[in-house]
């Protein structure tokens, strides 16, 4: 009796230890890493050149091949220390991208907010865009104080709160609909 117990216990452990095995995976798959990120003063401005190692998991691109639309976000803050005082919000910028399949045209569209798509044959293509967005101007030419340096902080994530209504509920509930870095922070003394 004794013996069928603890063998019976050592499968439930053994079962225990294979689903948490398996969790962590899917928990690694949904951070996004920051590989890449500075800042280049050209003559419109302030640019942010950046990119992104991630892989949607499988629910994430089955959404997109059943018509969902997918937002990305990237937000940067500079700031400026000041030792008397909180630190001086100099910059805060926010570009989102949007990622979408057309079922009658069977291509994948990319496009920044507010501006014109892109379209790829395949995921992987079109996901390319996202990883490495095109440099975007952050602030104006004369947004920045010469010579000072400031913090820049980084982050990108998929927006949930862009999803139609139903999806959201659904999106909070799911680990496998959280898609984001962690904050990336480098100083930049401005040109």
């Amino acid at each position: 009796m004794t013996l069928r117990f603890f063998r019976l216990l050592a499968c439930q452990l053994l079962l225990m230890f294979a689903s948490v095995c398996a969790c962590v995976p899917a928990w690694a798959a949904g951070v996004v890493d920051v590989t890449h990120a500075h800042i280049e003063a050209t003559d419109d401005g302030y640019r942010l050149a950046a990119s992104y190692a991630f892989e949607l998991n499988e629910g994430l691109e089955d959404a997109i091949k059943h018509g969902v639309q997918l937002y990305f976000t990237t937000e940067i803050e500079l700031t400026r220390p000041r030792w008397y005082w909180y630190d001086d919000k100099a910059v805060s910028a926010r570009q989102t991208i949007r990622i979408w399949y057309n079922v009658l045209t069977r291509q994948y569209h990319v496009s920044v907010l507010g501006s014109m798509a892109q379209s790829f044959l395949t995921l992987e293509d079109a996901m390319v865009l996202i990883r490495r967005p095109s440099r975007w101007v952050i602030a104006p030419k004369g947004a920045l104080k010469r010579g000072e340096t400031y913090n820049v902080t980084l982050r990108m994530f998929m927006d949930r709160e862009l999803l139609p209504k139903p999806m959201q509920v659904n999106a909070l509930n799911n680990s496998d609909w959280r898609l984001a870095s962690k904050n990336k922070t480098f100083p930049y003394t401005a040109e």
